[in-house]
């Protein structure tokens, strides 16, 4: 089967990610500052710059936050999920909460802003409102991989989208702890693959889409691992619409393979 530049350069910036992450230990337990986002939105700012928009209230449960420049990473943290609890013994809870990355925020006092329901999760029982009054928390947090339960890798096709060949597509679900580096759109049945570009976060677009129904591929990485992922089905028809979602059928668990060493990795319950 033919190559295409496209797939050269997408397996040139995978060996580059596996190269540039061999040192990093993603599941190590790190210290840091959160607060509670005031916004009477589930969310901490509508819907978020990851582009989530108000599906993000569904997600997770609502238990979801805005990550600083560290945790946000230019869009690649979009969809990421943590285990985190508050380091007050006194009001918080040692189970903490899990809470899915769906915007970013600026601000240099914490690494996270969370929903009320993230932020009421990290507390004892009663202890909810006492833990409202504190300006900025101190906690601990690490990256764990997203559990989606029944759902598959999902393609929304946004709204700017336009028939035939403008196409832009949000990535909805995306298992296990991983990122996914680069997608590629090609027609059922053919080998002519076309790279997409990410637009932000889970969002990726093209002015060159195939007409027909289409198959994508992506790379995923996590940690020093990466691969291929195929969704060798039709997962567009040739009649789709923007606004719709649709299943990849394609379900991804991979969980980050990380030489650590120096660093907590301890689970708590």
């Amino acid at each position: 089967m033919a190559i295409s530049l496209s797939s050269l350069l997408a397996l040139l910036l995978l060996l580059l990610v596996i190269s540039s992450c061999a040192s990093a230990c993603e599941r190590c337990v790190r210290q840091g500052k959160a607060a509670y986002s005031p916004s009477l939105s589930p969310l901490p700012h509508g819907g978020g710059v990851c582009g989530y928009g108000a599906m993000a209230t569904e997600i997770n449960g609502g238990f979801v936050a805005a990550g600083g420049p560290r945790q946000h990473r230019g869009g690649l943290g979009c969809g990421r999920c943590f285990q985190m609890r508050c380091r007050d013994a006194k009001l918080c809870s040692s189970a903490g909460v899990r809470v899915v990355l769906t915007d970013f925020h600026r601000s240099n006092r914490t690494d996270f802003l969370l929903s009320g329901p993230a932020f009421v999760g990290l507390a004892k029982p009663g202890m909810a409102h006492d833990l409202k009054r504190l300006d900025a928390l101190s906690v601990e947090y690490k990256r764990i991989p997203c559990d989606y339960k029944d759902k598959n890798l999902s393609i929304l096709v946004e709204e700017q989208s336009k028939r035939p060949n403008n196409l832009v597509v949000k990535l909805l679900y995306q298992g296990g702890q991983t990122d996914i580096h680069a997608v590629e759109v090609a027609q059922v049945g053919s080998s002519d693959w076309r790279f997409m570009n990410r637009v932000y976060g889970p969002v990726w677009s093209t002015d060159r889409a195939p007409a027909g129904p289409l198959q994508f591929r992506a790379v995923v990485t996590g940690g020093y691992d990466g691969k291929w992922v195929w969704a060798e089905q039709e997962v567009l028809p040739a009649d789709w619409r923007p606004g719709q979602v649709y299943d990849t059928g394609v379900r991804i668990a991979d969980v980050a393979k990380e030489g650590c060493q120096g660093c907590a990795m301890l689970d708590w319950k």
